[in-house]
């Protein structure tokens, strides 16, 4: 038997998430909210990729749109080279 699943847009998944965020935060005001969520989406976002292209940042830097000097500048941020 074979299960049909439906995959929501990744715009949905943060809005979702951006929303829970403040929910739980409640009558809290945020601060720096934009580089917050960026950090949280960025340093996964480059492990997952750096997995998915066996550490060959070459490839990586491709995948993501960067150059590689900057990929090599943003995995050094996240201790993952």
């Amino acid at each position: 038997m074979s299960h049909i699943q439906t995959h929501e847009p990744l715009r949905v998944n943060v809005e979702r998430v951006v929303r829970q965020y403040f929910l739980m935060l409640g009558d809290e005001i945020p601060t720096d909210l934009y580089e917050l969520i960026l950090k949280q989406i960025e340093e996964p976002l480059l492990s997952v990729v750096l997995e998915q292209t066996r550490g060959n940042q070459t490839k990586c830097a491709q995948i993501l749109g960067l150059n590689r000097g900057t990929l090599r500048k943003k995995l050094k941020t996240y201790n993952l080279m």
